[in-house]
């Protein structure tokens, strides 16, 4: 029996997941998701754990493994670090066994993922960083809006006449979004103009994989956003994709459960490996 830990630090969240591991039975302990909010992400993420742990009545001591991924290298108690891609792969084949696809939609920047039933990634592309395809970028126009975040979703989905912003670069995106207010518009059409504007990129990151059908599950901040996961459905049938997009209500917690999971296995790998040095 295995108990790991993942910790992964974004740009606007703190990720912390705990799990039992034993064969191919994956036990969830403790989950906790914490906005970074200008404070010292590391600092954060060491008390998240700390707090985690207290919440599953388990001892630091008890943890054989503590796995990083995002910016969480540095993290100085972890045990090892995995790359994003790999952490969200196998997080998602976690929350949805016949998801092929990923994709990653954080607060700076979209990724899709192919990958195979183990969560071994075959492909993935990534959104250049100053796209207007982002976390931040929608938070931004929502604060501008006057409007809470989780309120967007359910606004797009009342769109009626939505006015798509083409502009790539955030900056230009969100003069455009001002100029939309100025004109009238309403906050549910610029939503959804959003929406689509990011939809139709992450559709096409999708396509330059070869993920163009078979579930593709959605991970990160934004995978909750419902209005975006309808655009993005919407968005791959134009483009004759197959593809279903899906999301889970833990969905923003892939990446931490791969790292769990992936640290999990490394952990069991060189113990084998060290009883082998020991019997020879």
């Amino acid at each position: 029996m295995t108990i790991t830990a993942g910790i992964d630090i974004g740009t606007g969240a703190v990720k912390t997941v705990l799990f039992r591991v034993e064969g191919d039975k994956s036990e969830w302990l403790a989950k906790r998701n914490d906005r970074i909010r200008q404070r010292d992400p590391f600092k954060l993420a060491e008390q998240s754990y700390n707090e985690l742990l207290e919440e599953a009545g388990i001892k630091g001591a008890d943890v054989d493994y503590v796995a990083t991924t995002g910016e969480g290298e540095s993290l100085a108690f972890h045990t090892g670090h995995f790359y994003s891609m790999t952490t969200h792969a196998r997080g998602a084949i976690f929350l949805n066994p016949d998801a092929r696809g990923v994709l990653d939609i954080g607060a700076l920047h979209g990724r899709a993922i192919r990958c195979d039933e183990r969560g071994k990634v075959e492909q993935y592309k990534m959104t250049s960083q100053c796209a207007s395809g982002s976390g931040q970028f929608l938070e931004n126009i929502a604060r501008y809006l006057g409007i809470a975040q989780d309120e967007i979703g359910a606004l797009s989905q009342q769109a009626d006449n939505p006015e798509v912003v083409s502009s790539i670069c955030a900056v230009l995106a969100e003069t455009d979004v001002i100029n939309m207010v100025s004109r009238g518009i309403s906050a549910p059409n610029i939503l959804k103009g959003i929406h689509i504007s990011m939809a139709g990129r992450l559709a096409k990151l999708l396509k330059s994989i070869g993920a163009r059908d078979g579930v593709v599950l959605a991970t990160g901040g934004l995978a909750l956003d419902e209005g975006l996961m309808t655009t993005l459905n919407e968005s791959v049938k134009e483009q004759k994709m197959t593809v279903q997009a899906l999301n889970h209500p833990d969905s923003p917690f892939a990446g931490a459960i791969g790292a769990a999971l992936w640290g999990a296995f490394r952990h069991e790998k060189l113990a084998r490996l060290g009883e082998q040095r020991v019997a020879a």
